[in-house]
């Protein structure tokens, strides 16, 4: 197996492997674990494997999880069906920064997704290393945010376009979830900044450390987490990877985010994605 770095501070590309023998070979499995903690994304070309073979390869990580809104394939539960084609509205999801299912609990430890089919051009996907983004705060903002928790919202982003009935009942199903702004990795021990696009506001702002008058509260919070979530679009932070069918990607959901870049419409566009389910933030 060679690792190729692809940037300076994320994603390397793999050759020289196959995942579905890393499914089954205790020695490379863990190879690509101990790379994927170093580079937070891999990249693979040209992985001719099945769908039994795709959630093998995830499940060495742990067990899979479905999502509530996407539908997965019937055969291989947690194998989620990412299906565009020339009809398709814009996915407003993709194409804003997030990690992956931070409105549960229990966000995603990571994922693996495939292509399918794709565009000939248009349709990459952009990761962000937010490690990075948190070390390059500057001092007085991390000691602001050090304590701070905020609410993730699956309400809020993919129940926002559903019938108010629908809507609260998704609310009713997966509450919205708190999480630390500052994340540290179960594995590695960094910190990483953990606010995406599904964050709706703090929840402890508001207190004397940091607001003088009521008056203040609402502007101060919402600057700062839009200030943090507006991290992820700093282009050091990120690498560009685009689609080829047989192209597959893993990636660590703890410390990363993630953008799918919608300038391929109306094209098909088919990815299959295997998410992996985490541990609770701290």
């Amino acid at each position: 197996m060679k690792i190729e770095k692809l940037t300076q501070h994320i994603g390397a590309e793999l050759s020289g492997v196959n995942l579905a023998e890393a499914a089954r070979n205790d020695d490379l499995f863990g190879a690509i674990r101990a790379a994927l903690l170093e580079h937070k994304v891999l990249f693979l070309r040209d992985q001719d494997i099945s769908r039994a073979d795709h959630v093998a390869f995830a499940r060495r990580f742990g067990e899979l999880e479905d999502h509530p809104v996407a539908g997965s394939d019937p055969d291989h539960p947690g194998l989620v069906r990412i299906y565009k084609d020339e009809t398709s509205p814009p996915d407003h999801y993709e194409n804003s920064w997030h990690a992956d299912t931070t409105w549960r609990e229990i966000p995603q430890m990571g994922a693996v997704l495939r292509c399918v089919a794709c565009p000939p051009v248009g349709g990459d996907t952009m990761w962000a290393n937010m490690e990075r983004a948190y070390d390059d705060l500057a001092d007085h903002i991390r000691e602001t945010i050090a304590p701070l928790m905020a609410r993730h919202s699956i309400e809020a982003s993919f129940g926002a376009r559903m019938p108010a009935e629908k809507r609260l009942a998704l609310k009713a199903q997966y509450p919205d979830a708190e999480h630390p702004v500052v994340r540290t990795h179960p594995e590695t021990g960094r910190k990483s900044l953990y606010v995406c696009g599904f964050t709706t506001h703090f929840t402890n702002f508001h207190t004397a450390a940091n607001v003088r008058y009521g008056q203040d509260f609402a502007p101060g919070g919402s600057n700062l987490l839009q200030y943090l979530i507006g991290r992820a679009q700093i282009p050091e932070y990120q690498v560009r990877w685009r689609w080829r069918p047989g192209s597959m990607a893993i990636w660590d959901n703890r410390c990363t985010q993630h953008y799918a870049v919608s300038d391929y419409p109306p094209c098909v566009r088919q990815m299959e994605r295997a998410g992996i389910i985490g541990d609770k933030p701290f």
